[in-house]
């Protein structure tokens, strides 16, 4: 298996000429009537999307399972072919802006048994500036500390991917992205089965990146971290459900929706919210 599979697909776009300047004025990312099926599928796993994120945005991307997150997230970065001109990245087609993209897939998306050290799958980062077959300069080399340092693993450099923790391998993968120096990162699922200090330190260094102006997108199952973290979220459920201010998408309905539960009768809307929040929505609702 080749390396870059084996750590993360949709790198074999990087070393092409894809360095399209920003347009000005331009949203970071912008999607225009989408519809996405998969081959032999019976029905779109994405359908109609419209959708638009500003520069410096911290968007986080909810609903339930099979609702399409991972796929628009894919979509995206170019891990699969979207149709036609519907995605656009700071105003140039998303084919030419692949430099400007940076992801940090599931960590069961990633193969942890291949032979690799933590630099260098950091050092990956970089071969969207430098191309598959130049060896990096000494500035890859301390952009690739920095960003170790950054998430506090840079005496962990020379030691192999598989004998990290979970929290120690997304912490790796989020390194990558930063020794990339996108403007534009999508997270996807970045906080399942994570201790609550790496919760912290991941959300520590996206707050940097918005501070600098960079956009971020995060998928997530964990609604009680978005009226902290986030100002806005999309609600996905194929379609777009809803899209606005954090406390205006965290409804009943968008919450029972997400879990799979659906409402009682008897029960007040306020008291499902903040159940729900807390992680125990089945405390006001019943499961399907």
């Amino acid at each position: 298996m080749r390396r870059e599979h084996a750590i993360a697909r949709g790198l074999t776009t990087y070393g092409k000429e894809h360095v399209a300047h920003a347009e000005p004025g331009a949203p970071a990312l912008e999607v225009r009537g989408l519809t996405f099926t998969y081959p032999g599928a019976l029905r779109p796993a994405l359908e109609d999307i419209h959708l638009k994120v500003e520069r410096g945005e911290k968007v986080a991307l909810v609903g339930p399972n099979g609702a399409g997150k991972s796929t628009l997230i894919k979509l995206v970065t170019g891990l699969e072919r979207a149709p036609g001109d519907t995605i656009r990245i700071y105003g140039q087609l998303r084919e030419a802006c692949y430099h400007r993209v940076a992801y940090v897939p599931q960590r069961g998306d990633v193969d942890w048994r291949f032979p690799v050290t933590v630099e260098e799958v950091v050092m990956m980062g970089r071969y969207a500036h430098l191309g598959w077959l130049k060896r990096p300069r000494r500035a890859d080399r301390e952009a690739v500390m920095q960003a170790l340092e950054a998430v506090g693993l840079a005496d962990l450099a020379d030691r192999q991917i598989g004998e990290l923790s979970g929290g120690q391998q997304q912490r790796v993968m989020l390194a990558r992205t930063l020794a990339q120096n996108a403007d534009l990162l999508l997270l996807d699922e970045p906080l399942n089965n994570l201790d609550v200090p790496t919760q912290e330190m991941i959300f520590h260094v996206l707050e940097d990146l918005a501070a600098q102006n960079k956009t971020v997108i995060v998928s997530t199952h964990d609604l009680g971290i978005l009226p902290i973290h986030f100002s806005r979220a999309v609600f996905l459920d194929r379609r777009i459900v809803t899209d606005g201010p954090v406390d205006e998408v965290l409804t009943a309905e968008t919450i029972a929706r997400a879990y799979g539960v659906r409402l009682c009768t008897d029960c007040e809307e306020e008291e499902m919210i903040q159940n729900a929040l807390r992680g125990v929505p089945g405390a006001s609702a019943r499961r399907r």
